[in-house]
C-alpha cells in the first residue's frame, strides 16, 4: 500500500519561505511523477508543481519563479521550496504521486495534506 507522508506546513508572513517534504513508501513500482496540489475551501485541487523522473519540472503559472520542486530518488522524497509567499498561496497542500503524468492528473496517490497559511 502506497503511503505519502508530508511535513513542513505552517504559518508564515507574506514574503516568507517554507519547505514542504513528502516521502513515499510501499510502492511496488517506481513512482515516476511526484508533485504537489493545493486546495482552498470551495475550490478544486490545483496542481501546483510536479517533477518527472527527478528531472523534468512543471509549475502552475501562479507559482513560477517562486516555487521550486526537487526530489531525492534514494529517499523517495519530493520537496517544494516556496519563497516570496503570498496570502493567495494559503491552502492545504497535498503531495501526490503516480506512475505517469496522465495518472498524476487523474487519480494519483495522495498524502494527508498539510496546511500552509500566509498572513498579510
Amino acid at each position: 500500500q502506497v503511503q505519502l507522508v508530508e511535513s513542513g506546513g505552517g504559518l508564515v508572513q507574506a514574503g516568507g519561505s517554507l519547505r514542504l517534504s513528502c516521502r513515499a513508501s510501499g510502492s511496488r513500482h517506481t513512482l515516476n511523477v511526484m508533485g504537489w496540489y493545493r486546495q482552498v475551501p470551495g475550490s478544486q485541487r490545483e496542481l501546483v508543481a510536479y517533477i518527472i523522473s527527478s528531472r523534468i519540472t512543471s509549475y502552475a503559472d501562479s507559482v513560477k519563479g517562486r516555487f521550486t520542486i526537487s526530489s531525492e530518488n534514494a529517499k523517495n522524497t519530493v520537496y517544494l521550496h516556496m519563497k516570496d509567499l503570498k496570502p493567495e498561496d494559503t491552502g492545504v497542500y497535498y503531495c501526490a504521486a503516480a506512475l505517469n503524468r496522465q495518472i498524476m492528473g487523474e487519480s494519483p496517490y495522495w498524502g494527508q495534506g498539510t496546511q500552509v497559511t500566509v498572513s498579510s
